[in-house]
């Protein structure tokens, strides 16, 4: 991996989640139709996915659904566990492109799709522009996305995004 990235042994990961220094953004001429920023993030002492049991999955929606539910302002919105959806909820999901469904080659293969749909499931908030996916392939996939190319604005949510969810989850444990 050193090798392939051309990283030395001693590198360190940095994360700069500061939208003040995104200087630029497109040009609002520009014919964009959507901007969307992704991110997965893992809970310290939580298997990662392919090893991760039925019961730590199941942890992990108990422990993210309580998280999300205490969000405020324009991150506030809905939990829907996949197990027992509604289905007038789960077209509305499919319909609005978030759902997630299974049956991807990939992720069965590597053990990824055990037990589904249990311990899974979806928030988004109101508008619509910051969700986040938990026990897909990650344990949080996190999503901020709106119409247009506004990207340091969606930046700037998904991060105040991360921040809360991270300080609703240590709270939480």
């Amino acid at each position: 991996i050193q090798d392939y990235h051309g990283i030395k042994p001693d590198a360190k990961h940095t994360s700069d989640m500061d939208a003040s220094k995104i200087t630029g953004n497109i040009d609002p001429a520009v014919p964009v139709h959507s901007t969307r920023i992704r991110v997965g993030r893992s809970i310290d002492g939580y298997g990662l996915s392919p090893g991760i049991t039925k019961q730590q999955r199941i942890d992990v929606e108990k422990l993210m659904s309580s998280a999300l539910s205490k969000l405020t302002g324009d991150l506030a919105g809905s939990y829907y566990p996949l197990t027992g959806m509604d289905e007038k909820v789960r077209q509305q999901l499919v319909d609005d492109h978030f759902l997630f469904v299974s049956g991807d080659r990939n992720l069965t293969v590597a053990g990824m799709e055990r037990d589904w749909p249990e311990g899974r499931g979806i928030f988004h908030n109101a508008a619509k522009t910051f969700l986040l996916w938990v026990n897909e392939e990650d344990q949080m996939r996190i999503i901020s996305m709106e119409k247009g190319g506004d990207v340091k604005g969606v930046f700037a949510r998904l991060a105040r995004g991360i921040k809360a969810v991270g300080d609703s989850v240590k709270a939480e444990s």
